[in-house]
Formats: structure tokens, C-alpha cells, sequence
């Protein structure tokens, strides 16, 4: 976002520290360090009105002033931060150890995505440790009404948004198994939403079972999920159990990490 004059008039915004973020702002657009008269300049603001400003700027380390030429430049604080909101807004290096615990606890494959454009995306993967594996792949794509992944992403919606996503791109019948109308995917997303936790049980491949729970980011969204995927045969009983538990904690401190609030 550019800054400008126009900008400090709006809304209940506090004049000086909208001025101490526009001077960050003229440093961040010009290529080289700039001298106190250039910033005057660029702004058309008193000498005396920017140098307070940017004095405090520099005292917190978000302008750095050369002791050469005097003159200024961004400071590492903000670098800092940038990096600090980066590392935040990286889901997959956040998720990244709940998944190897994951994978290395059962030994299922395990899986990250996210909702682009009414579809299932992976983000990333863990293979299984068997010697069948499910085949699948980052950035890949599986459509949202059959898939466990979906399916947690859905639940999590406003109904009228999911209902807006499959009604535009369909419910294909994948296996015998997988639901083909509205109304039952409607009941099932609100059962998940109850559980938190979504299953696919050979609906997008026979054979096929897939847990996956929603993972929230700093907006209190459903923005992401993660899975584990393996054989339906295997996927029961107690270790079912355990990798629902393993799979709710997980989501949970992941959801944590990116700003979510209980």
C-alpha cells in the first residue's frame, strides 16, 4: 500500500503516526539513502515536522542513519518483523514437524491444502513408510465434495458459499461411494463441523480412506487442512482413533502458531 496525503484524512487514523508511516513508505520507494531536504521535498513537509518523526523512527530501529553522510534508509528493525510476518504466513513451514511427527507416529501418508478456486490444492506431502503408497502430489488438485480434505474446508464455510462451490463445479460420482447431491453433503458438513474432523471413506478412490481437520488462520478461517490418507482396511479401530487425536492437536497448535484464537 502506497501512502499519501489523502490518506491521513480518512477515518480515526492519528496524524503522526500516519506521517511516521509515510516517511517509511517514501524510504521503502526510493532506490538510494535520502537526506532530510529530500524527504521535505518528496512530502512537502517542514524539516523540523520530519525530523522529529524520524529521529524516533531511527531510536527504534525501523530508519537507519549513515554516520557518513547523515543521511537515511530503512532500518533492520523492519526487516526483522518482515521476516518474523513471513515465517507466520508460511503455513508449510509451521506445519511442516506436526507432520513428520504425524507420518512417523502412523506411518500414513500425511498431507497439507488449501481451497484455490473450488478445489482441493496441495501444499505439501509426506509419504507413507509402507510399501503401497497413495499416489498424489504437491500441487495437485481433487475436487472438494469427495475428499476428506474438501470435505473439512467445506464444513468450515458459510453452507451458502460450500453450496456455491459445488454447485459450480459438480459432485461426480468418483466410486459407488461418494455422495452425488446437496442434501446429504449438507448434513455431513454440518456432522464434521460437529466432530471436527472429516472422513473420506473410499469415496475418491476405492480402497481409499482419508482423515483430515481444519486448520484456522489469524481471521478465525478455515483456510487450510491437513490429512492423513492410507488403505481403508488399515485406517480403523484404535489407529483411527489415534490419528483423529493426533490430527485435532496438530491442527490446533498449527492454527495457534498462525494467530488463531481460541
Amino acid at each position: 500500500m502506497n501512502l499519501n496525503k489523502s490518506t491521513l484524512k480518512k477515518g480515526l487514523h492519528v496524524q503522526s503516526v500516519g506521517k511516521a508511516l509515510m516517511i517509511i513508505d517514501v524510504l521503502a520507494n526510493s532506490r538510494e539513502e535520502m537526506s532530510l531536504t529530500d524527504i521535505s521535498k518528496e512530502l512537502g513537509w517542514p524539516k523540523s515536522t520530519i525530523y522529529g518523526l524520524i529521529s524516533t523512527l531511527r531510536d527504534f530501529e525501523y530508519v537507519d542513519q549513515s554516520s557518513l553522510t547523515g543521511c537515511y534508509k530503512l532500518g533492520i528493525r523492519l526487516f526483522q518483523l518482515g521476516n518474523y510476518v513471513a515465517k507466520k504466513w508460511d503455513v508449510r513451514e509451521i506445519a511442516r514437524p506436526y507432520m513428520y511427527k504425524i507420518n512417523h507416529i502412523l506411518g500414513e501418508t500425511v498431507q497439507l491444502a488449501t481451497e484455490d478456486n473450488g478445489e482441493v490444492l496441495y501444499l505439501d506431502k509426506l509419504d507413507s513408510n509402507q510399501i503401497l503408497r497413495i499416489v498424489s502430489e504437491i500441487g495437485a488438485r481433487l475436487p472438494m465434495h469427495c475428499s476428506g480434505l474438501g470435505k473439512a474446508l467445506l464444513a468450515y464455510m458459510p453452507l451458502k458459499n460450500a453450496k456455491r462451490i459445488i454447485t459450480s463445479k459438480g459432485m461426480k460420482a468418483m466410486t459407488n461411494r461418494t455422495i452425488t447431491n446437496w442434501v446429504d453433503l449438507e448434513k455431513e458438513l454440518i456432522e464434521i463441523k460437529k466432530n471436527g474432523y472429516a472422513i473420506d471413506d473410499r469415496e475418491i478412490m476405492d480402497g481409499l480412506k482419508c482423515v483430515a481437520v481444519p486448520i484456522f488462520n489469524n481471521e478465525n478461517k478455515a483456510k487450510y487442512a491437513i490429512s492423513i490418507s492410507g488403505f481403508n482396511n488399515s485406517i480403523t479401530g484404535e489407529h483411527l482413533e489415534r490419528a483423529i487425536k493426533l490430527l485435532v492437536e496438530s491442527a490446533r497448535d498449527i492454527s495457534r502458531s498462525l494467530g488463531f484464537i481460541l
